[in-house]
């Protein structure tokens, strides 16, 4: 039943609802490619018996006419999201066997649909990292592979578990979340269609936390149109949690195929980088004669406080993340470490159940957000993050959207960046600004690198304006027509 697993979201539903398979079918094609996967490590718990008695319940809804919006969908989750009675770790080590008691607001609503959970995915630890590589479960390896090379690559980060499941049709789909550009980047490394929705647009709540004021949750899917269904779900107001928007949630689906004709484009001119690569250069250049040719007006804007976003996320992300950790003493829940006071309890505790990344951003938020430092470095910080939400405000006075680049290059080496931390953080330069100015941000796969990897575009869209973000995605993903696959290397392993 391999065939299944190689079908869109929007496929499989449709064949799931005329009954010419059912939701076992698809639940167990799915089972098989992941155990015959797990050479990529992209999941860190398989939950195959949840799924079978999942896809067994939508297949008596669809027998009784009942079906959900989602009924039968194989799904993976990423760990950073609570599952009810299921090991949720957020990629580290702290959480040691954590089961929580309740389900995250995002996969309760996939639930209520009719989603089918696959298992927990592997993610950087705390989603903090842009390659995978900080997990304690070990870096995800890349479904891709450069021409003529069996070397890992990096499916991008945080959501690289996501990503991967996706690209090697592992999932139909998959949750994800943004704090920097951790839908979006690996999406764009993996070939595949990401959305960082509106600050909002979906509940936090349930979703273990980096820093509260940047993470999004959102969908990594096959396609435009995937990714419009699973945002639909996976939306909606949320008593729960403080910073969750009252509004409604509109039929993002509808908005895929609509003509774009009129739209005005920005393309702003402080994201061509010192360094570009040229095919990044030139794929961006199609995406403007694509639009074009689609009736879209292309104009140039300026975003002047772009230079500053990086160094401004940088102290924020982890001022926020300094903070959320300090839950994370041994003394409630995972790991605890013994030793004879409570303070060395803390200090063991936390070292041994704390990557690398994880202490180096709770050591620099702390001295960010310690006195003396405090004005110098956050204070600021926040007013830049003004000035970039003003930046886009007056651009959207102008234009309708955005269209950048996702990422500055290709998937990377598993290792390359590794030594090198700024080196690391640079993949989020396209990405960052976004989520300090709250907007939403679509990546849509949109040709190859000179090695055959993929690249991809991102369109910036107002707040809550995802609907136009799908529309504009999906006549870039016509254009384009990227059909490329990786070689399934992996099954040989």
């Amino acid at each position: 039943m391999s065939e299944l697993t190689r079908l869109t979201l929007a496929e499989a539903l449709e064949g799931l609802k005329t009954r010419r398979f059912s939701a076992v079918e698809v639940a167990r094609a799915h089972i098989e490619a992941i155990e015959a996967a797990r050479a990529l490590n992209a999941y860190v718990l398989e939950t195959p018996d949840r799924a079978l008695a999942m896809a067994e319940a939508s297949d008596r809804r669809i027998a009784a006419g009942e079906a959900r919006p989602l009924e039968g969908a194989a799904l993976g989750i990423k760990d950073l999201f609570c599952t009810e009675g299921v090991r949720s770790t957020a990629g580290s080590r702290i959480l040691g066997d954590f089961k929580p008691t309740y389900e995250s607001t995002v996969t309760a609503n996939l639930w209520a649909d009719g989603a089918v959970m696959l298992g927990k995915l592997n993610m950087d630890e705390f989603a903090m990292g842009s390659s995978n590589e900080t997990s304690a479960f070990g870096p995800v390896i890349s479904p891709w592979r450069s021409r003529g090379t069996n070397r890992p690559l990096s499916p991008g980060g945080s959501s690289g578990g996501s990503a991967a499941a996706v690209a090697a049709d592992l999932a139909l789909g998959a949750t994800a979340t943004d704090t920097g550009g951790s839908i979006r980047q690996p999406a764009s490394l993996t070939g595949t269609v990401g959305i960082k929705p509106t600050y909002g647009r979906c509940s936090r709540w349930g979703i273990v936390a980096f820093a509260s004021s940047l993470d999004q949750a959102g969908p990594i899917a096959k396609t435009v149109e995937d990714a419009a269904i699973l945002l639909t779900s996976m939306s909606g107001h949320d008593p729960k949690d403080s910073t969750s928007l009252p509004v409604e949630t509109p039929d993002f689906r509808s908005f895929v195929g609509r003509s774009v004709k009129g739209l005005r484009i920005g393309v702003p001119k402080e994201y061509r980088a010192d360094g570009m690569p040229p095919e990044i250069e030139a794929l961006w250049a199609s995406g403007v004669a694509w639009l074009k040719d689609a009736g879209c007006e292309v104009v140039d804007v300026s975003l002047p406080h772009t230079r500053y976003a990086l160094p401004a996320y940088y102290i924020i992300a982890p001022a926020e993340a300094s903070s959320n950790l300090a839950r994370y003493d041994g003394m409630r829940y995972g790991l605890r470490v013994e030793a004879p006071t409570l303070a060395e309890t803390y200090e063991a505790t936390r070292a041994a159940g704390l990557g690398e990344e994880v202490r180096r951003r709770v050591l620099i938020g702390a001295y960010v957000l310690s006195a003396g430092y405090y004005d110098a470095y956050y204070l600021k910080a926040q007013k830049v993050r003004r000035r970039i939400a003003d930046d886009f405000a007056q651009a959207f006075g102008q234009v309708d959207a955005l269209l950048t680049p996702t990422a500055p290059s290709a998937a990377f080496g598993l290792g390359d960046n590794a030594a090198d931390p700024v080196s690391m953080y640079l993949n989020d330069i396209f990405t960052v600004t976004v989520n300090l100015a709250g907007l939403p941000g679509l990546s849509v796969p949109a040709g190859l690198d000179a090695q055959g990897l993929p690249l991809g575009l991102q369109l910036i869209g107002r707040a809550l304006d995802e609907g136009l973000l799908f529309q504009l995605g999906a006549v870039l993903e016509r254009a384009a027509d990227f059909r490329a696959r990786p070689e399934p290397w992996w099954r040989a392993s």
